[in-house]
């Protein structure tokens, strides 16, 4: 039973804030969607950390988009599709790759943001996947840093955009299925207060902290996506958790991230005793795409028992590495671990939710004035396992689209219509202790929805969860018993489409399922919340056709 609310309230009695549009969230989606839509209306920006504290910052590859002139777009999107394992939508990848390079020199020109050039051109990088160098990238590997930095300076300019740190999200408010406002709780003064608004963009980011083993920081907790679903907007394809093939394997939270750009500048991947694992496994070998390496490195790792591999970077140069690489190099020096001189002990870990909300082309889930961009929308581009570099590309495309769209419909200023909206459904609940549950839920999501399931590891993980489910009706007024009910909520929607395709694609891997059914699974698989319980349908994908063009806006 999953329930309407996380908590009681009562929207007459709480302290309001208004707005043209509220923006959720603080990576480069929500900051992009902020910046675009403060050009014709009043933006609040909340955000449950500090500002500065998304994936974005994590980010150290850099963002994909055809800009040497020995590229294409047709290229571009065939690896796009090839990556996605099918189930790409094909409208979806053209719009993110006909429009990125413009929103990628948008940030060069209008943002200043700082990406390294060589002879007076972007410096372009190779990465996995890919089959031409279109990878932008700044500071060596500190790209994600590089553009929140230039997109935050930019917001604390703006006049029309109001910043609010430490407010935390907590649910929709609708009336006749439309949005009017949302809950939002004051995480440093533990108040409770509704913000109406005439719209939402939700740029949550995604829900890594739901695995034990992730690169995520620790906001990740799937708020957006559980919000929503509660909400009633369809989720789809939340099966495709993808794993990161190289996070540096030393005890540490998050997993630090060893770029994949590393990789096409020659590093590769070794066993114990050198051996090279991706040599024949694909056509790319170390640069195949994500789920075939983790694929390859978790065979591995089973066949030799070992808890991790090593990526050999020393092939490279010791000048070359701490030139384009800074971060990784000084991180692993303070771990020990001289990389000019040592291999680099890495393992898989959770990165990247490749669904999420669904959303249309301009960003529009189903519900009318909720919009989400960036990891936690289901645009369809990332199909079943997402391309590298597509992810900052994706928040920036659809943070312009979502504005486009609202650009004429919304009244900047206009009286907002305040529903009085209440709810006092609630059990006492069991006496736990949220932190040994959230590591228990965590513990159980790597080890049974993780790399590789079955149908046994899947249904434990169900009734775990459904053993559990008092919890989802107790109710907490604190931000880590909110975070772990929508922890719990996005952990069931994983489970259960993990469960219900039979199939292994992309980032959903079956030992009892090892192979590719396009027959009976080339479809999405789309899961709304109906009276408190999560039902499930198949939803095909359509083929791409070549001829595919897409407007430039």
């Amino acid at each position: 039973m999953i329930p309407r609310y996380l908590l009681s309230f009562n929207t007459d009695k709480l302290p309001a804030l208004e707005c043209d549009v509220l923006v959720a969230g603080s990576g480069v989606a929500g900051l992009s969607a902020a910046l675009q839509l403060s050009r014709f209306c009043r933006v609040l920006l909340v955000t449950k950390s500090e500002l500065q504290v998304s994936t974005t910052r994590h980010a150290q590859g850099g963002i994909a988009a055809v800009i040497d002139e020995h590229d294409s777009r047709e290229s571009h999107i065939q690896d796009t599709l090839d990556a996605g394992a099918g189930l790409c939508d094909p409208e979806a990848t053209a719009v993110l790759v006909d429009e990125g390079p413009d929103r990628v020199m948008e940030l060069l020109e209008h943002y200043h943001a700082g990406f390294d050039m060589t002879d007076g051109k972007l410096d372009l990088a190779m990465e996995g996947g890919h089959s031409h160098r279109r990878v932008v990238h700044a500071r060596g590997d500190a790209t994600g840093s590089e553009v929140e930095e230039a997109l935050g300076n930019a917001l604390v300019r703006d006049s029309n955009v109001e910043v609010m740190e430490y407010i935390f999200v907590v649910d929709l408010l609708l009336e006749d299925g439309s949005f009017k406002g949302a809950l939002a709780l004051d995480t440093r003064r533990k108040t409770l207060m509704v913000i109406w608004a005439q719209a939402v963009v939700l740029a949550t980011g995604g829900m890594g902290e739901v695995y034990l083993v992730t690169t995520n920081p620790t906001i990740c907790t799937g708020d957006g996506i559980a919000m929503a679903f509660r909400a009633g907007a369809r989720v789809s394809d939340v099966e495709f958790v993808q794993f990161h093939p190289t996070a540096l394997h030393i005890p540490e939270e998050p997993k630090f991230l060893i770029s994949e750009a590393i990789r096409g500048d020659g590093a590769v991947l070794v066993d114990f005793e050198g051996d090279r694992i991706m040599e024949g496994v694909h056509p790319l070998a170390d640069l195949a795409p994500r789920d075939i390496v983790v694929a390859r490195m978790v065979e591995v790792m089973k066949e030799q028992q070992r808890n991790h591999l090593y990526l050999d970077v020393r092939r490279i140069g010791a000048a070359r590495l701490k030139e384009r690489y800074p971060q990784i190099y000084e991180h692993c020096m303070q771990a020990g671990i001289d990389i000019t001189r040592h291999r680099i002990p890495v393992s898989p870990a959770a990165h990247y939710m490749s669904g999420g909300v669904v959303t249309d082309l301009w960003g529009k889930t189903d519900i009318p004035g909720v919009l989400a961009c960036g990891e936690v929308a289901c645009t369809g581009v990332h199909g079943a396992n997402r391309l590298a570099s597509n992810s900052l590309l994706e928040g920036l495309v659809f943070a312009r689209r979502i504005a486009s769209s609202l650009e004429g419909s919304l009244e900047p200023g206009a009286p907002l219509w305040r529903p009085a909206i209440s709810y006092s459904e609630k059990w006492a609940g069991p006496s736990i202790r949220e932190d040994l549950l959230k590591g228990n839920l965590r513990e159980l999501m790597l080890d049974s929805v993780g790399m590789v399931r079955c149908a046994k590891g899947l249904r434990e993980a169900l009734e775990f969860q459904r053993g559990n489910e008092d919890v989802l009706m107790t109710e907490y007024f604190d931000l880590p018993g909110m975070e772990l009910k929508d922890m719990f909520t996005v952990a069931h929607l994983i489970a259960t489409a993990a469960l219900f395709r039979q199939e292994s694609r992309g980032c959903h891997r079956r030992r009892d399922f090892p192979d590719a059914d396009d027959w009976n699974w080339r479809n999405h698989i789309d899961m709304t919340l109906e009276d408190g319980e999560v039902k499930v349908k198949k939803r095909p994908q359509l083929a791409w056709s070549s001829s595919l063009s897409t407007q430039h806006i």
